[in-house]
C-alpha cells in the first residue's frame, strides 16, 4: 500500500511537496490513523479513518474517511467530514485557518503556506477525537 501512496503523491507533480506536508499534519494530528487510497468518480483521493456514512438519498451504508486529500487543478482539497452539534468542523473554523476556501467539509488552498497549520492541527485533532467518542453527526454509525 505504501508503493500505491507514494505513487500517487508521485503524480501530482509540483503539488507532490503540499500533499506529502498536508499528509505529515493529518499523521502528526491522529496518530495511527488508518491511511488508505479511496476511488472518487474516475481518480482517487488518499482517505484517512474510514467510517460508515450513508447519505440521505442511498439506502445502504458504506464506508467514508472521515478525513481525505486530493490534488485538484489549481488547488488542493482537504475533506473533514465531521458535523458536531450541527456544525461541520470545516466550515465553522474556516476564518481560523488562514487563506483558503471552505465549502461544508472542504478546504481548499494553493498552497500549504497559505494554511494556518496550527489551526488545522486542532481542527483534525478535534475531528478525530469527537468521532472516536461518537459525537460525530456525519457517521452513520
Amino acid at each position: 500500500m505504501t508503493d500505491e501512496i507514494d505513487a500517487w503523491f508521485a503524480t501530482a507533480g509540483p503539488r507532490e511537496g503540499d500533499l506529502r506536508g498536508v499528509d505529515a499534519l493529518v499523521q502528526a494530528a491522529a496518530p495511527g490513523i488508518d491511511r488508505q487510497l479511496v476511488p472518487v468518480g474516475s481518480g482517487q483521493m488518499l482517505g484517512y479513518g474510514l467510517m460508515p456514512y450513508r447519505p440521505k438519498s442511498a439506502k445502504e451504508t458504506t464506508m467514508w474517511p472521515l478525513i481525505a486529500l486530493a490534488p485538484q487543478k489549481r488547488h488542493l482539497s482537504l475533506y473533514v467530514s465531521a458535523v458536531v452539534d450541527g456544525q461541520y468542523l470545516a466550515e465553522s473554523r474556516a476564518a481560523e485557518l488562514g487563506q483558503v476556501s471552505c465549502g461544508k467539509s472542504c478546504i481548499r488552498f494553493a498552497s500549504l503556506d497559505r494554511v494556518d497549520t496550527v489551526a488545522l492541527d486542532r481542527l483534525l485533532r478535534d475531528a478525530v477525537a469527537t468521532t472516536r467518542a461518537g459525537g460525530n453527526d456525519y457517521s452513520a454509525s
